[in-house]
């Protein structure tokens, strides 16, 4: 079992803080203009919130997996688009944390922790989504490098991260299609790496979400993560330790949403009272507020569960994530739903929240693809 410690709670203390005075005030505008919040970087890089999984020796903070999804949900509380930040950083880097050499590790990890520079992880394509073992992308030895080609897609914060994760086909001709498949990272100055057009999207509009491609992309032998063929088991071992990080957006986002509707219900009077008064409105919130609880347990049992190396680690990854962006979608929904009119309007922030908190139900595996991963693991 997880307890949380002072530490997790002074972190919570400071990153709420910093979350409603540097990043709140932005949000809307990034989601208007479909902008990247530079303001949130600099603030989470400025007091160390940007990376905060990275260990101690590559010059990180060294914070255990619930101090991470607390950073990531106090974020999202604000900010879905700011929150892919730290996430997303630590998606990029945890397949190097775990499966690195040495040598990549010390080249890669302490640039992310100082902020210096972002990570951005590449496994889908178009025609390898949730099939992502289909994946057509190609890493070719040539000498000592290597060398890549192919299209990855829905990569997030692409074009602003400078190292970037790549799971792509060494040997087309293995027997099960995962284990052909090796992992690498590539920098953006690469030769051969290319940025692609933005994705126009209904949700989390601050953080870019593109294509990437691999023009005969050269890259130094040494920057390949792990054996040839283990890619795909690294990025498996991967999502066990993110998955959770995507159900803590889905309980910040439904939290802020709360936060909004309880404050509005105070203030809004009909028939002659506060329509807090009502008691069908106040069943709605408690319902909210019981499934918001219940997901954020989830989450923080699942970071300890990965922390510790649990056996049901995946499981509980997978539930985490599921159950947590299903509450997202629910209480986003009710929220707008107990503003009425003004709801559905961009003068709240709800409509918004209502938008972001879909895709958490999509990345990372979408939520049938996490029942699939639940079922084998309660049925092998």
């Amino acid at each position: 079992m997880f307890a949380l410690t002072e530490d997790h709670r002074a972190i919570r203390e400071a990153v709420r803080e910093i979350s409603e005075k540097e990043i709140l005030p932005f949000a809307a505008e990034c989601d208007e203009h479909e902008r990247y919040p530079i303001e949130a970087q600099k603030a989470l890089v400025a007091s160390g919130f940007n990376a905060v999984h990275i260990p101690e020796v590559y010059d990180g903070a060294g914070a255990d997996a619930v101090a991470t999804v607390i950073v990531i949900e106090e974020v999202a509380r604000v900010c879905a688009s700011s929150s892919l930040i730290p996430a997303v950083n630590k998606l990029g880097s945890m397949p190097v944390i775990l499966s690195g050499s040495e040598e990549l590790k010390q080249q890669v990890l302490p640039s992310i922790a100082s902020g210096e520079a972002m990570i951005s992880y590449a496994l889908s394509e178009r025609e390898a989504g949730s099939d992502a073992a289909a994946m057509r992308t190609r890493a070719v030895r040539d000498g000592d490098d290597w060398v890549l080609s192919g299209t990855k897609c829905w990569i997030t914060n692409a074009g602003e991260s400078t190292w970037y994760t790549v799971m792509a086909v060494t040997d087309p001709d293995a027997a099960k299609k995962a284990d052909g498949i090796s992992a690498f990272v590539v920098k953006s100055d690469d030769p051969g790496f290319v940025v692609g057009t933005k994705e126009r999207k209904l949700g989390i509009k601050g953080s870019p979400t593109r294509e990437i491609h691999f023009e005969q992309c050269r890259i130094p032998g040494d920057r390949i993560i792990g054996e040839p063929g283990t890619g795909f088991r690294t990025a498996l071992l991967t999502l066990d330790h993110t998955r959770p990080t995507i159900g803590a957006q889905a309980v910040g986002i439904a939290q802020g949403a709360l936060d909004v509707a309880i404050a509005y219900m105070k203030e809004r009077k009909q028939f002659g009272k506060v329509i807090a008064e009502f008691q069908a409105l106040q069943f709605m919130v408690a319902d909210m507020a019981m499934e918001i609880e219940a997901a954020r347990t989830l989450v923080y049992q699942s970071a300890a569960a990965t922390e510790r190396g649990d056996a049901n680690k995946g499981f509980l990854a997978s539930a985490a994530k599921c159950f947590a962006s299903d509450v997202a979608m629910k209480v986003t929904t009710d929220a707008v739903q107990l503003l009425g009119g003004a709801g559905y309007t961009r003068d709240f922030p709800l409509e918004r929240m209502m938008r972001d908190a879909k895709i958490t139900q999509i990345y990372e595996g979408t939520n049938q693809v996490q029942r699939l991963v639940m079922a084998r693991s309660l049925l092998r």
